[in-house]
């Protein structure tokens, strides 16, 4: 006013004068040290009704414009946001894939993925994958949502649909309900888009790591028979989806079909018991059906009780010391295992 500022106005000048020379600083780093990224502070503040619960405050710094445009719906909240991401993050491994592939997130797990030649297929199967759990969730696919697919979602509450496009009809279809969140996703398989690196607060410091984006470095085949192809295929995708599974996970994936999962167990076989559970609840048969763990099995117990529902084939890390019983188990009962040489916890 009259010419002057006050001292707290000049301390906020100060203050976003020297976050843009910060995140200079920060991206010069990021060039000449891309094996140790820091990431930059946003000026894009976007403050969240609340946050993971009502007592929480919360917000949002980034800028989400860069990864999709919201078509319909309310403001995103810390939850949806949460799940937003761990969507992405799962269609993510398959968009340099030749196949159609939707998903179902509750809760940053996958509760239904599925293969199909369609998007309106893929749908269906990964709703029939688990339809109790899909009530509120978030949906993503990697195909263009037309409008018999927009019709059939219509029919289920969820929070909301991810896609790279939505046909015309399909939109005014799921416009129907305004609150309903429609997300059009832009450049997916742009690594520029999202973080290579997490963060986490913990304790009184921050932890980092490069993100999970391996699947597996090696296919070692140690069963009692070399997987078949239908097998293979079946394996490479319920270990994408185990990846995406809280710790302890296992996945069981028939005719790329997620048909049960356990995720969040403290123990491996509560894990299995569980994913046979949700398959049985579903009316699945499990005979010829695939395995993956997000990590070793330490005994030949999983592989024991998984065989005697009529699961055949297995993929895991390896790395137990006691391995053998495991392979010794698969050689006795001609069964297929491959290890990867690659583990994925999820916390």
């Amino acid at each position: 006013q009259n010419g002057k500022t006050t001292v707290e106005q000049r301390k906020s000048f100060a203050a976003r004068a020297f976050q843009v020379v910060m995140n200079y600083d920060i991206a010069i780093n990021n060039y000449f040290n891309p094996t140790n990224t820091i990431a930059p502070s946003s000026t894009q503040k976007q403050i969240l009704r609340y946050g993971e619960n009502p007592h929480q405050q919360a917000s949002y710094w980034g800028n989400l414009s860069k990864l999709f445009n919201q078509l319909n719906g309310k403001e995103l909240s810390y939850n949806n946001l949460v799940d937003v991401d761990a969507a992405i993050q799962l269609i993510k491994e398959f968009d340099k894939k030749e196949e159609v592939v939707f998903a179902i997130i509750k809760h940053t797990n996958v509760c239904g993925v599925a293969s199909r030649k369609t998007v309106f297929e893929s749908w269906e199967a990964a709703l029939a994958g688990d339809n109790e759990s899909a009530f509120g969730g978030i949906l993503i696919t990697n195909g263009i949502i037309d409008k018999s697919t927009a019709e059939a979602i219509n029919e289920l509450f969820f929070e909301a649909l991810i896609a790279p496009a939505f046909d015309t009809d399909a939109l005014q279809i799921l416009k129907s309900k305004k609150n309903r969140i429609l997300l059009e996703l832009l450049n997916n398989n742009d690594t520029n888009t999202t973080n290579q690196f997490q963060q986490k607060n913990l304790l009184n410091g921050i932890l980092t790591q490069q993100i999970d984006d391996g699947n597996y470095t090696e296919w070692k085949e140690v069963g009692g028979r070399i997987t078949t192809e239908q097998e293979k295929q079946d394996l490479i995708f319920a270990n994408i989806i185990c990846k995406h599974l809280k710790s302890n996970a296992i996945a069981l994936v028939k005719n790329k079909q997620l048909i049960g999962k356990g995720c969040g167990q403290t123990s491996r076989i509560d894990a299995l018991r569980h994913a046979i559970s949700k398959a049985k609840q579903f009316n699945f048969n499990l005979k010829g059906a695939a395995l993956a763990s997000d990590a070793f099995f330490p005994f030949s117990d999983c592989v024991s009780i998984a065989h005697a529902e009529g699961i055949e084939s297995f993929i895991q890390p390896g790395g137990s010391i006691r391995d053998k019983d495991s392979i010794d188990y698969t050689v006795q009962h001609n069964l297929a295992m491959v290890f990867t040489a690659m583990r994925h916890f999820k916390h």
